[in-house]
């Protein structure tokens, strides 16, 4: 256990930044997890609304210092690629 001020401080600072990133972290995946299913149910519309919802969430977890940015690059760029995807499948 902590002895120091100092260090009893920092034990909470701690506990504070865990539960606000895991906060964070919980929306990412969760925005993540409805785009996957609308790409999967083959919804263009609400594939479309969610990859926004989902892209907005990605680069605000950037700004907060939960992923990194090339992390969430490649996510944007993958998921998009599968909105696309299913977007040309619906036009054929």
């Amino acid at each position: 256990m902590a002895n120091h001020v100092s260090a009893l401080k920092r034990v909470r600072q701690t506990e504070r930044r865990t539960t606000v990133n895991r906060s964070n972290k919980s929306r990412v995946r969760g925005s993540l997890r409805a785009l996957r299913e609308a790409i999967q149910k083959g919804d263009l519309k609400a594939a479309t609304e969610q990859y926004e919802a989902t892209a907005s969430a990605l680069d605000k977890s950037v700004q907060k210092g939960v992923l990194h940015a090339n992390t969430a690059s490649r996510y944007k760029s993958r998921l998009n690629a599968r909105v696309k995807a299913l977007a040309s499948k619906k036009s054929v």
